[in-house]
């Protein structure tokens, strides 16, 4: 792999950007998305209890936070393209704070899942405008591949604090401040926001935008999603699901037609996806996104459920996982230099399998030394690996005018595969636990739904490797 020396690596940096106050601010925003994820996700079982959730929509906490973020990504990435990057930066970072609040204070199941709705909302703005700042700071070379590392290991310490934080704020304060602990972290982005990223000037519009695609799309994805979820009481034959996922595919296949169609400005030209390493880093985001999510939603009712952990001590022991991919992600920075991304991916997509593969070996009489903490090991070094190339790899030579679009576009296939995956694997979880609480039943579930994400792992690897090329990958860190 060739590099670029530190003297064209400055000349090819916009002059209007600041490259360090930029870096720090995206890190930030990129820590409090993780944070929120895995905040939650430990406290879902008190969360089912103090509201009152069933079993099948508890993941509804999830999905509708998925489907917001995942749905409206492409208008998020579009917008931040067409009005400033930082502007929508500021203000998604107000709505998630704001809904944050919100979800804590949440008397209902409806309540919490419109907050959730909501989070999701301010995170389609924010997340690909920080991304696309990011790209225009580090646009080529070794500072690209440091920045993005920087990027992955921030995404992970969030991961890792958020277990723990969430865990220890479940156990001690209750289950609302998981919450109530977004909204000073964001508060306090933006502000750095405010004061570290300089405002950058949009390129001229032309036309208005098309806001019906994001409103099919958002339609389209929360039925196929719900269609699946529902198999639980109605089997995959039957008219109503039948009825669910058609209507789900005429919507999604309208948002295709309109976008090659419309007279406005597209949410997202398909003239973007032609390029294979967009395409192949969104189809590997994809499955990775529904294998990750599936396996922390099925890791912590294992640990909660069947091996009584208590949420303080489930945080402390989803440590591991998160510093293995802090770990995986200064890896990536240093091989970076010498081996192309989708060599990278392959390999990571295959180490994370293989842990989850092993995860999919545990025991009602487990313990966390024997069933957890080495496949955690294994697991979170290959997902470490991924991070930084994935992203890389999908935004390279993409025009800056597009670049908060490809980045939504890329965030938008991570959720939308996080809650398809979670929908698909834990209702042939729940099939397999059939109505059975006992410890058993529900370790038999949770280890199918862990298999899973190991085979749906291995898929990504192999469009890594036969979707994305040698040649010219290269070039995403030269």
């Amino acid at each position: 792999m060739t590099s670029t020396g530190s003297a064209s690596e400055e000349k090819a940096i916009d002059p209007d950007v600041r490259p360090g106050p930029t870096l720090a601010a995206v890190a930030l925003v990129q820590f409090l998305v993780s944070l929120d994820l895995s905040v939650v996700n430990v406290g879902l079982p008190q969360i089912a209890e103090g509201l009152g959730f069933s079993a099948v929509n508890l993941t509804w906490v999830i999905h509708a936070y998925a489907l917001t973020f995942g749905g409206l990504l492409l208008l998020g990435g579009k917008t931040a393209d067409r009005y400033g990057h930082k502007r929508v930066l500021l203000m998604g970072l107000a709505v998630f704070g704001l809904a944050s609040l919100a979800g804590g204070f949440a008397q209902q199941p409806g309540h919490l899942i419109a907050a959730r709705a909501a989070q999701g909302i301010g995170a389609a703005a924010l997340a690909p405008a920080a991304l696309a700042l990011l790209t225009r700071a580090y646009p080529a070379g070794k500072a690209r591949i440091r920045a993005f590392g920087v990027w992955s290991a921030m995404n992970a310490a969030g991961g890792a604090l958020g277990v723990l934080i969430g865990g220890l704020l479940t156990e001690y304060a209750g289950w609302r401040w998981v919450m109530f602990v977004n909204l000073p972290i964001a508060v306090c982005a933006l502000a750095f926001a405010w004061n570290g990223v300089p405002v950058d000037a949009p390129p001229a519009r032309e036309g208005r935008p098309d806001v019906l695609g994001p409103i099919l799309a958002t339609a389209g994805m929360t039925l196929l999603v719900f269609g699946v979820v529902r198999t639980e009481r109605y089997s995959w034959t039957s008219p109503v699901t039948l009825t669910t996922l058609a209507t789900a595919v005429v919507l999604l296949a309208l948002f295709i037609f309109i976008q090659r169609t419309t007279t406005r400005e597209p949410l997202i030209r398909l003239g973007l996806l032609a390029s294979r390493s967009v395409a192949g880093a969104n189809a590997y985001n994809l499955l990775v996104g529904a294998a990750m999510a599936s396996a922390f939603y099925f890791m912590s009712l294992y640990l909660q459920r069947v091996l009584g952990t208590g949420p303080a001590l489930t945080g402390v022991q989803f440590l591991p996982f998160a510093l293995g991919v802090i770990a995986g992600s200064v890896l990536a920075i240093k091989l970076g230099y010498r081996f192309a991304p989708r060599t990278l991916l392959v390999v990571g997509g295959l180490l994370t399998a293989a842990g989850f593969a092993w995860f999919g070996l545990i025991s009602p009489d487990g313990t966390f030394t024997t069933d957890v903490l080495g496949p955690s090991i294994v697991a979170s070094i290959g997902f470490g690996l991924c991070l930084g190339p994935v992203v890389s790899t999908a935004t390279v030579g993409v025009a800056p005018s597009e670049t908060g679009t490809a980045s939504g576009l890329l965030n938008s296939s991570r959720q939308i595969g996080a809650s398809l995956g979670l929908a698909a694997l834990g209702t042939a979880a729940h099939h397999r636990t059939g109505q059975s609480v006992s410890r058993d039943a529900l370790n038999d579930g949770y280890a199918l739904g862990l298999t899973l994400s190991a085979a749906l792992l291995v898929a990504a690897a192999l469009i890594a490797l036969t979707v994305l090329r040698r040649a010219g990958h290269t070039t995403t860190y030269t």
